[in-house]
């Protein structure tokens, strides 16, 4: 049997009404002890981690699925900007968790995004199939952004706050690195990019049975009311009664827009740009302007995720030490400037080694790390102090923000990035002819496009093999001997390859030229977005100094002792729990 306070041993009771069962009940009466609590946050870890990892799976193997479905660049990005339109409109149903509870949206949400990713995505016949899943996945993701967050919050007091929301945080980026790690490991052998997702809706599945016995959530008298210490726990208790939750849950909407929360939730959404595009670009853009292969991408994908996941946990643990948020925010926003520069300079340097990048994009996810986990710390005490019991509805609003952040970004892309195209749909393969018949295809690229095109028709035309053989000695300045020679090299290229060659192979040269300029342009817009976060660090609450913050803690438990001291001397029943 289930103990008051949410211990370790569990005991769902189906509840009967009107003769229907009704889902299980998850909901705490006491604040959960120390180790029920740990739990509590690791199952929702695991739960984003792993439904992240779903949503992520396409940013590893994207080249593949354009390449199987014949779609375009353009029309790939459109499906997840449809799945990032379908996860906004979830998100804004997820503030509805202030009423319904955080814990069931997690864990049913799980169980459809892993049932869709393992039978669905796998086999779906055509590119609209797939796109439907992806939206599909997307919307339950909108969901659980908002609901997670909300249990970590709920069970997390503000002074260990950055340590949890630390650990959420691992969720998108240890998604990121598992996709990564999996991916760059398992595409040289499993060959089908359908196998990634069979991998990861197998995982999910398993994930689903551990938070379908292993989560719950504090009832709305105790999640209502704010929490600054675990010294607090005993008045919250003592509290439930006095707690109207619904004269709390009026007007959320009305109350939660508020510019130090809208404001700076769009701050961060801009500011996150290159991590959306890490999410879904950085392979397509190591594949395409640097030739490197899908595994190797993928390979650069794990140091940019291993760094972020170590940040946000080593920094919300500082944060909670020192008491103070903002200043690392500002230095994390301040490095991520001058890494991101660093970065997109290097788009024009053709020979920029994997070594290279790999310190690059690490110090890069660092100071990311630096400062997106203090700021998701920050922002849920900014929400609770306007409402605690709306913390929901005030992370639905962030959610809604940062979702069409990623619809709009996602939009913009390939209008910005017009060779990605023609580079992620003919790139590959034009590599693969000009390593294979380097001299060959050096010779015919001498040769006038007319010209080939008559040898291809009659391969015996006089007229035509001369004038190929003046084109190849004039452009290639060699002797008549040697353009023979090139010319009867040539003429042993299989078809196809010359057939190819003649229909794409000027598009693949000019994007191959045009690319690393419009990428950078991106990156350029990517920096912009983080320099719009820098002035909304100011809104948000908390302090500058750690002495004044830990004066705060100090004064605010004294108070603490004052009320409990009040409540024992008048008598108050439930004090023998103390």
């Amino acid at each position: 049997m289930s103990t008051a306070d949410g211990s370790l041993k569990f005991e769902y009771v189906a509840v009967h009404k009107r003769g229907n069962l009704h889902i299980f009940s998850r909901k705490l009466e006491l604040y959960p002890t120390r180790p029920s609590r740990y739990l509590f946050l690791i199952v929702v870890v695991l739960s984003t981690i792993i439904l992240y990892y779903q949503q992520y799976v396409a940013g590893a193997v994207g080249p593949s699925i354009i390449a199987y479905y014949h779609i375009s660049f353009k029309f790939y990005v459109n499906i997840t900007v449809v799945a990032s339109i379908a996860g906004a409109v979830a998100s804004l149903i997820a503030g509805l968790a202030d009423r319904w509870g955080r814990a069931n949206i997690v864990v049913f949400g799980l169980l459809a995004a892993s049932l869709v990713t393992f039978f669905g995505v796998p086999h779906a016949t055509n590119s609209i199939e797939f796109g439907s899943f992806a939206a599909i996945v997307g919307f339950i993701e909108g969901l659980v952004l908002v609901a997670t967050p909300a249990l970590v919050r709920d069970f997390s007091p503000q002074t260990g706050r950055g340590a949890a929301v630390g650990f959420w945080t691992l969720g998108p980026v240890m998604a990121s690195l598992v996709v990564s790690e999996v991916s760059s490991h398992t595409l040289n052998h499993l060959h089908a990019w359908q196998d990634q997702y069979t991998i990861a809706g197998s995982v999910g599945l398993f994930i689903f049975i551990i938070a379908l016995f292993g989560l719950r959530e504090l009832k709305p008298e105790l999640r209502d009311q704010l929490m600054v210490s675990l010294k607090s726990r005993k008045l919250i208790e003592l509290k439930v009664n006095n707690i109207d939750v619904a004269t709390a849950l009026k007007h959320p909407w009305k109350q939660m827009t508020q510019l130090n929360i809208a404001l700076p939730a769009l701050a961060v959404s801009v500011f996150l740009l290159i991590y959306y595009a890490a999410v879904g670009f950085f392979v397509v853009y190591f594949v395409s302007v640097f030739g490197f292969s899908e595994a190797q991408g993928n390979g650069l994908g794990n140091w940019f995720w291993a760094v972020d996941a170590i940040g946000v946990v080593v920094i919300g643990i500082i944060s909670d030490r020192i008491r103070v948020r903002k200043p690392l925010m500002l230095i994390g926003a301040l490095v991520a400037i001058v890494m991101t520069i660093i970065f997109l300079s290097k788009a024009t340097e053709p020979n920029t080694t994997y070594s290279t990048f790999v310190v690059i994009i690490s110090i890069l996810s660092g100071s990311r790390a630096v400062a997106y986990s203090p700021w998701m710390t920050a922002f849920s005490e900014t929400i609770e102090s306007r409402n605690p019991a709306l913390v929901a509805t005030g992370l639905a609003i962030w959610g809604w923000i940062l979702r069409v952040v990623v619809a709009v970004s996602f939009l913009i892309v390939p209008y910005v990035v017009t060779s990605a195209t023609t580079l992620v749909t003919y790139g590959q393969t034009a590599k693969l002819y000009l390593n294979e018949y380097p001299s060959q295809i050096k010779t015919a690229q001498a040769i006038d496009t007319t010209t080939r095109a008559e040898l291809r028709a009659n391969s015996k035309n006089t007229v035509a093999i001369f004038k190929a053989i003046s084109e190849i000695k004039s452009n290639e300045h060699v002797s008549s001997a040697i353009a023979i020679k090139d010319l009867i090299a040539l003429r042993n290229v299989p078809k196809p390859v010359l057939t190819f060659l003649d229909a794409h192979g000027t598009a693949v040269q000019n994007a191959s030229k045009a690319a690393p300029h419009e990428w950078q342009r991106w990156w350029w817009v990517c920096v912009g977005g983080e320099i719009f976060f820098v002035p909304t660090i100011f809104l948000l609450k908390g302090r500058w100094r750690p002495k004044t913050a830990k004066q705060d803690i100090v004064n605010y438990e004294a108070a603490l002792e004052k009320e409990l001291t009040a409540m024992a001397f008048n008598r108050t029943p439930e004090i023998g729990s103390l």
